[in-house]
């Protein structure tokens, strides 16, 4: 089997999306240089969120380079292809912005973003790891 269109073309969108992580971090120098004023709480949460956008958008292209080999389909093959980018998205905005303001003391109503993030990427690991399970024990 081959990578199908569908994974090639969103890996390419993941890998254009880094240059946004990129330019983040270039943001969070500015934060963490004092030329951005942010408090404690916005400083770590500004980090994490950095973090996690560029650890969760590397790992959903290596999700992508396998996922064509699984036994997953139809919309199995969906969820096992896409929760783990779209929690690239929620969870780094969850953390960015909860934040938002001045002198926040505690995150934001969006840091339910976050926690959606999480049960996405949760379930795509699950989706992703138990559909290449079942299809490597077809091919033995």
């Amino acid at each position: 089997m081959t990578i199908q269109p569908q994974s090639l073309l969103l890996a390419g969108i993941l890998l254009l999306a880094l240059v946004t992580v990129e330019s983040g971090g270039y943001f969070l120098t500015r934060v963490m240089g004092g030329k951005v004023a942010a408090n404690g709480l916005q400083k770590s949460f500004f980090r994490a969120g950095h973090a996690h956008a560029a650890v969760l958008l590397v790992l959903s292209v290596a999700i992508l380079a396998i996922i064509d080999l699984s036994a997953l389909e139809g919309g199995w093959l969906w969820a096992g292809r896409s929760l783990v980018p779209i929690a690239a998205i929620l969870m780094p905005a969850g953390f960015f912005l909860s934040v938002i303001g001045r002198e926040p003391q505690r995150p934001n109503r969006l840091i339910a973003l976050l926690w959606l993030g999480v049960a996405s990427l949760t379930a795509g690991l699950i989706i992703a790891g138990a559909g290449l399970i079942a299809g490597a024990v077809a091919a033995l």
